[in-house]
């Protein structure tokens, strides 16, 4: 195995040496971290990490190596990897390559050496901010100005780069090049895609669904126009403020269908509903987020993966507050009975993670079946 000497830097100047145990190049994004013992590579292709660099706080990745049903997307979203050791010799007996070789295959930079715990530390006590990773130009000053010189995070529409580009059948046989529902099962779902993850789509053809998934920015009349028994919104990457458009759509597509929305989709319903969103400072990243279910009062172990949050003060008074964050009280879930939408910051479908919040994906069911009691219990 080859290795670079890598240089990372972080946009007010802090950076940290390592070597690169993939290929050789630069690669600029918004640095995170993410709290997970285990699902690089869920975490990897997920799309709502497109345009950031991922830095993994516990220290041994790629034991485990890759598999591909594993894949929570087509391809590696990530814009780089940070880690502090990798284990090029995986052990699983379901494993088809390693990691350092995948993310070669993918010219992903993948970077270890790097005191993730300082690094880390840093971003939790000054924010998640743009930098970049670097095997060419190892001169800090220098780099430090073409880490300044990249593209901002925030305010720019993201989805764009990751929705599909044609509509597409999902059903008990997976995905199919089929333009609209077949009506071989009990429920029909309307997947707007602003970056999906697989699992959803597989979690809802377990519950007697087929899906027919649209690309973001698709009109409500031509999603109405197949008749769907209910619509969902998928999570994403980056700020949900300039995604007036989908926000707009989602908003003509209220009441009309009973819908429910994930992460980026949650924050889309919050906007369509009135509110704003607002960016954290360092986000929530990681499979072990405790959520408080308030409606029975339970304690959840979340997955997450989101740097902005929508202003729970601003929402009207027809939406109901049905989770918090426990660790920072931001909103997590809501409600809108007359509206027959529900929505949940975090990601129950649990790829990586906990199955604590699995049971939405039935509540969802429920509300399609007008059953609006006890759909948190």
């Amino acid at each position: 195995m080859k290795r670079y000497k890598a240089l990372v830097m972080l946009e007010d100047g802090t950076h940290f040496w390592g070597y690169s145990f993939t290929v050789r190049g630069e690669t600029f994004g918004e640095i995170v971290f993410n709290t997970g013992m285990t699902g690089y590579q869920e975490i990897l292709t997920d799309p709502s990490y497109y345009g950031q660099i991922v830095t993994m706080t516990y220290p041994l990745i790629g034991n485990y190596g890759i598999t591909h049903e594993d894949m929570e997307s087509e391809r590696i979203q990530v814009a780089g990897f940070i880690v502090r050791e990798y284990q090029p010799f995986y052990s699983n007996w379901r494993a088809e390559k390693s990691l350092g070789d995948w993310l070669s295959e993918n010219n992903i930079l993948g970077i270890e050496g790097v005191d993730t715990r300082a690094l880390t530390r840093h971003i939790r006590l000054y924010g998640a901010m743009k930098g970049g990773i670097t095997t060419e130009t190892l001169n800090p000053k220098k780099f430090l100005e073409k880490v300044k010189e990249s593209p901002d995070y925030v305010g720019r529409d993201l989805v764009q780069y990751v929705t599909c580009k044609e509509p597409y059948y999902f059903g008990k046989k997976g995905k199919e090049n089929y333009k609209t529902f077949k009506g071989e099962v009990k429920y029909k779902i309307a997947v707007i895609d602003c970056g999906l993850k697989f699992n959803q789509l597989k979690l809802f053809t377990e519950r007697d669904c087929e899906c027919l998934v649209f690309p973001a920015y698709t009109k409500p009349e031509e999603i109405l126009s197949h008749n769907p028994d209910g619509i969902f919104v998928s999570n994403g990457p980056g700020d949900p403020a300039p995604l007036k458009t989908i926000v707009k759509n989602v908003k003509e597509l209220l009441g009309k269908k009973p819908l429910f929305g994930i992460c980026l989709g949650h924050q889309i319903l919050g906007q369509a509903l009135g509110a704003t969103t607002y960016k954290l400072k360092f986000g929530h990243r990681g499979i072990n987020h405790p959520v408080l279910n308030l409606f029975n009062k339970r304690v959840e172990i979340t997955s997450q993966n989101h740097g902005f949050c929508v202003k729970k003060e601003e929402l009207p008074k027809s939406a109901l507050i049905t989770h918090i964050n426990l660790n920072d009280q931001t909103l997590e879930g809501i409600f809108v009975p007359d509206l027959k939408a529900m929505s949940v910051q975090y990601h129950p479908e649990n790829a990586p993670g906990p199955h604590d919040s699995i049971y939405l994906f039935n509540s969802f069911i429920n509300l399609l079946e007008g059953k609006i009691e006890n759909l948190y219990s």
